[in-house]
């Protein structure tokens, strides 16, 4: 800005004597005007083409993503080496970031004369295949029409949901409903861990007949701490604010198209995770799966 000023006015003025003024060096306009007459640097106009991919990435996730995953895109999507800090960087100054979360209702309700299953996760948020240790939990959505409430499985291996359901109510059906949709598009071997908070849907009678009868371990983490199940909670933050907190729902049939769109179109398909080496996590498990495919058979897949 004082360059261009020096510039404007040293028809009228020394260049040195306003420089002087202006706080700056004489040596530092000149070399300033030189650069005005050569056009962009080589970096600025570097800065210039990644800026525009960031924008389109940025605008291909919903305004979502922040520096790394967009990071990720660039490498990933175009091929492109660059310096994570250097996106932030160029993202700051292009206005664009990412979004983050808000604090809600409570949707745990514990049954006290329940028999709850032991914990068997006890933290240890890992798995080496999928189908192996799946954690669930309820949400809620509000709508002008009022809460729709949300269930889902999800496989820790590569943080899919596996199952998920919605209703206007918490009862137990709303659990059943989620973990029936998990059995079914993942049919899982006998074994498989599903860990859950205490609250009564997952202690009730009727849960645990839903388990034995497809093989499945329940698995309950203490009352009142969510670190029991933050693998969950995660997600129903990524969830809460990526499109719970950026949309007004005017009607539940309106919030039950967006979360449907959110989990089977955007988060397990292509949204990017820090867990899974920034890939999504139907690519990680494809990639998983290309792996454990036997040489001769891997051109067949």
């Amino acid at each position: 800005m004082k360059f261009r000023l020096i510039d404007a006015e040293k028809d009228h003025h020394e260049v040195s004597l306003l420089a002087r003024v202006l706080g700056v060096s004489r040596q530092g306009y000149y070399a300033w005007a030189v650069r005005q007459q050569c056009g962009p640097s080589a970096r600025a106009r570097r800065d210039a083409e990644l800026t525009g991919k960031i924008r389109e990435h940025h605008l291909a996730s919903d305004a979502i993503y922040g520096a790394p995953r967009i990071h990720a895109d660039l490498r990933e999507v175009d091929g492109i080496r660059v310096g994570r800090k250097r996106v932030a960087r160029l993202m700051r100054r292009a206005g664009l970031a990412g979004v983050s979360r808000r604090k809600g209702c409570r949707t745990t309700i514990a049954d006290r004369q329940a028999v709850t299953a032991s914990d068997l996760v006890k933290r240890k948020f890992s798995a080496a295949e999928p189908n192996r240790v799946w954690t669930a939990d309820i949400t809620y959505v509000p709508t002008w029409q009022g809460f729709v409430y949300l269930a889902v499985v999800l496989d820790v291996f590569s943080r899919r949901i596996v199952g998920w359901a919605m209703a206007d109510h918490m009862r137990t059906e709303l659990v059943t409903d989620a973990l029936a949709m998990a059995i079914h598009q993942r049919r899982p071997e006998a074994g498989v861990i599903h860990h859950s908070d205490k609250g009564s849907q997952y202690t009730s009678i009727a849960f645990g007949r839903h388990c034995e009868r497809a093989g499945i371990r329940p698995s309950t983490g203490r009352t009142g701490t969510c670190f029991d199940n933050a693998i969950t909670e995660s997600f129903f933050a990524s969830l809460e604010c990526e499109l719970i907190d950026r949309r007004t729902f005017r009607s539940r049939s309106e919030a039950e198209r967006a979360v449907f769109g959110y989990i089977e179109g955007f988060y397990n398909r292509r949204r990017r995770h820090s867990a899974n080496g920034q890939l999504s996590p139907a690519e990680y498990e494809h990639r998983h799966a290309l792996k454990n495919i036997p040489e001769g058979d891997y051109a067949a897949a």
